[in-house]
């Protein structure tokens, strides 16, 4: 029986967690994490990492195991699965992934194509720069140093913008002549379902989940956290509309509606992203579960 990689995704809010979960447990199998930022640690509640009786359901894995102050990438992420696989791979012939970070998915999937690492002095430099100048000049140098990259990217994604000028810096090249954007092979197969389920409900789920993050104490935990505010890890919906209260730029009712605005935008950003994906294969959460076995007996007849 050939190895077999099930990628559960979706829009935020859909219900990819209890999907992944039950069947990680009807297969036997392991979850990794595909999460950009649930991967950190100390900020659970603005995440929706998984509870606790979450994680002890099935095994995850990347969740949680790195401190806000260190960078990760989805070149890393890549490497990191691809390190992990032979050993669920000893363990059984499954393993689920779970995310809904596009890139993220995309690396293991299709592989992220080999760029320069970025040395210490590079990525100070460009924080700096940052930091002094505003994101605004560091969109500038990359319309000059790479005015293809930036003519596809949202200039007001501070990591994207940073990513693209290290690069460029880096590698003494534009970095879009560094994409070739060809997958990669993979020994393994892989079945990529994404959950959805009608734009209402899904944006009433939405407006439900990010009135039990304030319940839950979302308000405490970026308090917790407001003095790393400049961290990247932190440059995430949740955080920003909580630090701008905190700032005396927002108040907090218009701040509460603002997170569910901004969550509701990312999820058709997901969405309109797998569309363009032709080895997506859409269903419901209820029916995720009964499709996934469907595929994985036909593929093993």
């Amino acid at each position: 029986m050939a190895k077999t990689l099930i990628v559960i995704t979706g829009p935020t809010g859909v219900g990819k967690t209890a999907a992944a979960i039950t069947l990680a447990q009807r297969l036997h199998c392991d979850i990794i994490n595909a999460d950009s930022r649930q991967i950190y640690r100390g900020i659970p509640i603005c995440t929706a990492a998984p509870t606790a009786e979450e994680l002890a359901a099935a095994r995850h894995h990347f969740v949680a195991f790195k401190d806000l102050e260190e960078s990760y990438s989805a070149a890393q992420f890549e490497s990191d699965v691809m390190a992990l696989l032979p050993s669920l791979w000893q363990q059984g012939d499954f393993a689920v992934m779970c995310g809904g970070s596009m890139l993220y998915v995309d690396a293991v999937c299709r592989g992220i194509d080999q760029l320069p690492d970025i040395s210490d002095e590079v990525r100070t430099a460009v924080k700096e720069k940052l930091h002094s100048e505003g994101l605004e000049s560091l969109v500038k140098e990359l319309e000059q140093l790479d005015p293809q990259y930036a003519a596809t990217i949202d200039r007001k994604n501070t990591s994207r913008v940073c990513h693209g000028v290290e690069i460029c810096r880096q590698a003494g090249v534009p970095f879009s002549t560094l994409r070739t954007g060809n997958a990669k092979p993979r020994d393994f197969r892989i079945i990529k379902l994404a959950l959805n389920i009608e734009r209402e409900q899904l944006f009433a789920r939405i407006n439900r989940r990010v009135d039990r993050m304030i319940e839950a104490g979302l308000e405490q935990e970026a308090r917790s956290v407001y003095h790393l505010r400049h961290l990247n890890s932190l440059n995430t919906v949740g955080m920003k509309e909580m630090f701008a209260i905190f700032d005396g730029t927002m108040d907090r009712t218009t701040a509460i509606e603002r997170m569910k605005k901004n969550t509701r935008v990312y999820a058709k950003k997901q969405l309109t992203w797998y569309r363009r994906d032709p080895s997506v294969i859409w269903v419901t959460p209820d029916d995720a579960l009964s499709t996934a076995l469907q595929l994985v007996s036909s593929q093993n007849v």
